[in-house]
């Protein structure tokens, strides 16, 4: 895919949200909303395909998101970037249904390695970077992967859309 063309996410698990598994929380519900809005924006700037890291929480909002977006507009792509086979595996049988249905629909593909490391989180969000030319990111400034996935896309040049998370 053309980088120029590209726009990936990054956001935290459920684990790191105020409301956890409650999608039905005002502030989830707000969330998803900004999403869906940042993410047409840059459909309308001339960004075609979308990539996805896959985990359980805000990523599968940005991935459903993008999505809807696709029935609106059939020239969208959506890639899920899996950060290794089997990521999945340990889910709630409710989150491996959720994940397994998400990538069914996701127009691509992408393994970035094949089995589990310690830095295959990190290798699966610099990927989603060096691919795009737009970070969206759902960030309540704590450190961890979100942090790192945003300082690294900062320091590559991607134009950012920072969406902050309430508690």
């Amino acid at each position: 895919m053309d980088r120029a063309n590209s726009c990936c996410f990054t956001g935290h698990r459920e684990s790191k949200l105020p409301w956890g598994k409650n999608e039905e929380d005002i502030n989830c519900l707000s969330l998803k909303e900004s999403i869906y809005d940042a993410v047409e924006a840059v459909y309308r700037s001339g960004r075609r395909h979308f990539i996805c890291g896959m985990a359980t929480g805000c990523d599968f909002y940005f991935c459903e998101a993008v999505m809807k977006l696709r029935d609106e507009h059939p020239d969208v792509t959506v890639e899920a970037a899996i950060p290794f086979e089997g990521q999945y595996k340990g889910w709630s049988e409710e989150q491996q249904r959720r994940y397994l249905r998400l990538i069914s629909e996701c127009d691509y593909q992408t393994v970035i390695q094949k089995d589990y490391s310690p830095s295959c989180y990190m290798n699966r969000n610099r990927y989603m970077v060096d691919s795009s030319s737009v970070l969206i990111a759902a960030y309540n400034g704590r450190r961890g992967g979100t942090m790192n996935t945003l300082l690294y896309a900062i320091r590559n040049g991607l134009e950012l859309i920072q969406l902050p998370i309430n508690d």
